[in-house]
């Protein structure tokens, strides 16, 4: 036991629900409100001080257990379910040490009350591990704040040796011997980053588009947005099943941003292409790729990234991969990123980059993160429309992450609602102008997301 060492001890969580601004489709669904798991965890270091950190994450079901089977209250019944367990599971643990540590000792314990509920609701369908990931991280990032908290630091400043009891080796392997975490994560915060935008399926790029108006004030078509924000970076959402709309989907969306962009005078701008898994073959992502390059060139060349274009499991589709597609432009997994060995199968068919989350896990993401940089893989920060804290995470995981290309931010368009308190406290994060985020702001203690006072 080293004095830099805490031990849990006390849990609570609540809930946040939210109804969305607008609706968004992805993965051929569509997802109008969302609830946030909220929790507070108080942490005991070697002198008894106390301190209690935070951790807020949306459970996103939808994108996490997208079950055939299971309705949405069902697939969230459950996930609040694994929540109220986990609670007594991170309170009982009794183990010492840095969060990363009591991180990889009760990870292997997420999956108990998960097996449980499905004896308990008679399912027919096992809860994914991603589902189990999304809830956990939660409790990851509570832990990381109160740790940073008790000792007067930002996180990004304890994940050197000098608190951390192992090097690189106990966690990815041999291959890491003699290399510590510190040397693959920023102490310092990069001061801006480029926000990608989300274009959603649904969402209208130009004013004709706009059937019902919101009007709240914000932007309601994808050209108001990059006049209002300056947007240079913009993530397209495409179907996947349907060869036509999405070709020109993105060429609508050239049009609008070209027209934009002419406004502002600016000449360079990027995209990054998500098709939520729905590609049936990676033969269906070369052919997209061949006709948006004949019809749309300049289009094509501002692609910086495709995201994991087919089925998640990528065990039971071994045919799908990415070589050949990869060798045109990054093609990052998503979806299917849940721990090393994943990773490992990931760049054996072909992916050339990882797109991390701060839903998987703050521990778990700064590992896979040195293991993404050591292997010379392309990396991103995606989002799982975080508000509040969760965006004040993410953007610290971009923002610490060496190589990281730009960072997303949904909720100021999808769910403002609940990030109101928040912006005004962290106005470069929450408040995107000249297309960057203002990461610099990110260095209070823990993960410097203190929730405002209701």
């Amino acid at each position: 036991m080293r004095s830099t060492d805490v031990v849990i001890r006390d849990v609570a969580i609540d809930y946040q629900d939210y109804a969305y601004r607008t609706p968004i489709k992805f993965g051929g669904v569509v997802l109008d409100k969302v609830t946030l798991l909220n929790v507070t965890m108080t942490v005991e270091g070697a002198t008894g001080r106390h301190a209690s950190g935070f951790g807020s994450m949306p459970l996103g079901n939808l994108w996490a257990w997208p079950s055939r089977q299971l309705t949405y209250d069902q697939t969230l019944a459950a996930m609040k379910y694994i929540a109220g367990r986990l609670v007594g599971l991170f309170r009982l643990s009794g183990l010492y040490g840095h969060p990363i540590d009591i991180i990889e000792e009760l990870e292997p314990r997420y999956s108990l009350p998960a097996e449980d509920y499905v004896r308990l609701a008679r399912l027919n369908e096992p809860v994914p591990r991603l589902a189990v990931l999304v809830v956990a991280s939660a409790f990851d990032a509570a832990l990381h704040d109160a740790y940073g908290k008790l000792h007067g630091l930002n996180c990004y400043h304890t994940y050197t040796r000098d608190f951390l009891h192992n090097d690189l080796s106990h966690y990815l392997g041999e291959e890491f011997a003699g290399e510590w975490l510190e040397q693959y994560v920023r102490r310092e915060p990069q001061p801006v980053m480029p926000l990608y935008h989300l274009v959603g399926a649904l969402d209208p790029l130009t004013p004709a588009e706009v059937r019902q108006p919101v009007g709240d004030g914000l932007p309601e078509h994808l050209g108001e947005w990059i006049l209002r924000d300056g947007l240079t970076h913009l993530k397209i959402k495409l179907n996947g099943d349907q060869l036509e709309w999405d070709v020109e989907r993105v060429v609508a969306v050239e049009a609008v941003a070209t027209e934009a962009q002419r406004q502002r005078g600016v000449q360079q701008w990027y995209y990054s292409l998500d098709f939520n898994e729905r590609c049936p073959h990676v033969d269906y992502l070369l052919e997209f790729l061949r006709r948006l390059q004949e019809k749309a060139p300049q289009a094509y060349e501002r692609i910086q990234y495709i995201e994991q274009p087919t089925a998640r499991d990528l065990e039971a589709h071994p045919d799908n991969k990415m070589h050949a597609a990869a060798r045109l432009k990054p093609v990052v997994i998503d979806e299917s990123l849940t721990d090393l060995e994943s990773l490992h199968l990931a760049r054996e068919m072909g992916y050339t980059g990882v797109a991390f989350k701060a839903c998987k896990g703050q521990s778990a993401t700064l590992l896979l993160a040195a293991a993404a940089q050591k292997y010379g893989l392309f990396r991103c920060v995606q989002d799982l429309t975080c508000p509040g804290a969760s965006l004040i995470q993410s953007a610290g995981l971009a923002a610490h992450i060496p190589g990281v290309a730009a960072i997303e931010a949904n909720s100021r368009q999808y769910v403002p609602a609940a990030n109101r308190g928040w912006d005004e406290r962290f106005p470069g994060v929450f408040t995107i102008r000249d297309g960057v985020m203002h990461t610099g702001l990110l260095t209070g203690p823990g993960l410097g997301a203190v929730p405002p006072e209701n």
